[in-house]
């Protein structure tokens, strides 16, 4: 049974502050959106990507909107030409290659880039260390610096595992990461672009365990956090103590709640281009099934840059965990040690990716197998912005006189939010913050828009 605060979550979903903000966001998600940088898939990761994976990352200032009404003061990478977004590109590369970054540094801060779990990373040419004070040994960053105004430094190594990586300042990283300096990389096996990491082979030579997913169905979410006390200091030039760091404003990919269930490109947002929403169809690997033949799962690839745990939670399905930190969760004999949760732990500056599939297991069809379910009566039933008025995939029932909902198709939603309650507010309003939703279309073919 649900907790009365759940319940009570669910019922302020129907407020209509909530739809009138995201009324436009789920119904009109068809086709390509355009952002204020590039054209964009309206849902799914989106990746900065070129075959000789040299990428330049110039430093940007700017401001992010908040649904509390609330501009925010942020710093970020940009690519080339590109104007300020947070948060920074998201890099996608193969296996094997060499990777190359050149940072070019106009902040008034000297910044620097570290790579957690790339080996044998080069700075300008040279081994990436530490850099120490030589007068008082004190740390002044954990790699090679591009100096403050006008300095570069190039970053370079072999992405040699597949996996989920994050790229950050290393460099004051307590108030550079939170001013928005990272982003995340991407590496993809060289055999199976369409795996999240390489088969695992036996002694034998017979293959095991592979990590195949839906390439359609690829999600990337970045849990982050926001002192607006500190992005304010820094905007101004003041000190700032960070014994004082307290968190006001939680998001994901740069948004908070219900920003985050907006396309990718939301012409509001122009300058946070990525959304969360899962959009997956259901999961069905019988070749009979035809157009609805959906063999695969999503992969959602989750990464935390701020400095708590959060305990995720997304409703609807079991997820499957098969990695942490770029390691696949599988022994040198292809034992399978992924494992099933309702709830993720992201562990700051962890990664993790899940394989993630709705199964239709009822087969419910409203004329083939109608299976029987008694439904209250409407004064008894608790409307929200995500019921269809019927508790099943595909079909959509009549709703009360003057009830709006965003259900355009018979597609069914489910909420997906930190467990933590202060992680789902905005400087203190709830439902904010880290919810989004998962969006299961009803299966092909189907007149979703």
């Amino acid at each position: 049974m649900k907790s009365p605060r759940f319940v009570k979550l669910v019922l302020l979903l129907s407020l209509p502050l909530v739809l009138a903000a995201i009324l436009l966001v789920v119904i009109g998600s068809g086709g390509v959106v355009t952002a204020g940088h590039v054209d964009l898939p309206p849902h799914g990761i989106v990746c900065s990507e070129n075959p000789s994976a040299t990428f330049t990352l110039n430093t940007q200032t700017g401001a992010i909107s908040l649904p509390d009404g609330n501009r925010v003061y942020m710093w970020g990478f940009s690519e080339g030409a590109d104007p300020f977004q947070h948060p920074s590109p998201t890099l996608c590369v193969t296996e094997g290659v060499t990777v190359t970054i050149v940072v070019n540094n106009s902040l008034s801060h000297d910044i620097s880039l570290i790579f957690p779990g790339q080996e044998n990373v080069l700075a300008n040419g040279v081994p990436s260390e530490p850099v120490f004070d030589p007068g008082t040994l004190e740390l002044l960053s954990l790699a090679p610096m591009a100096p403050a105004n006008g300095g570069s430094m190039t970053y370079s190594f072999v992405a040699s595992e597949p996996g989920t990586y994050l790229y950050e300042s290393g460099t004051e990283p307590g108030i550079q990461v939170n001013m928005g300096l990272f982003g995340a990389l991407v590496v993809r096996p060289a055999a199976h672009p369409d795996w999240a990491y390489n088969e695992v082979v036996t002694e034998t030579q017979t293959i095991t365990y592979t990590t195949q997913f839906n390439p359609d169905e690829e999600f990337l979410l970045i849990f982050s956090e926001i002192d607006p006390m500190l992005h304010m200091a820094v905007e101004q030039g003041l000190p700032y103590n960070m014994n004082n760091y307290t968190p006001r404003y939680w998001n994901i990919n740069g948004r908070s709640f219900p920003d985050t269930v907006a396309p990718n490109g939301a012409e509001w947002l122009p300058d946070q281009p990525y959304g969360s929403l899962i959009h997956i169809y259901p999961f069905d690997d019988d070749p009979a099934a035809g157009e609805a033949y959906h063999p695969y799962p999503a992969l959602i690839r989750y990464l935390n840059v701020g400095s708590d745990i959060y305990e995720h939670h997304p409703h609807g399905n079991h997820g499957r965990i098969i990695a942490h930190d770029g390691n696949v969760l599988v022994d040198a004999n292809a034992q399978d040690l992924s494992y099933e949760r309702f709830t993720i732990t992201l562990n700051p500056g962890q990664t993790t990716d899940e394989l993630f599939a709705w199964s239709d297991v009822e087969n419910w069809h409203p004329v083939d197998n109608p299976i029987p379910v008694t439904i209250p009566q409407l004064q008894n039933l608790t409307f929200g912005t995500f019921y269809s008025g019927s508790p099943y995939l595909g079909n959509i029932d009549i709703l009360p006189v003057g009830h709006q909902a965003l259900n355009a198709c018979g597609e069914y939603y489910h909420i997906s939010h930190n467990h933590a309650l202060q992680q789902i507010t905005a400087w203190g309003v709830v439902l904010s913050g880290h919810i989004t939703f998962t969006r299961i279309d009803p299966p092909l073919p189907n007149d979703c828009p």
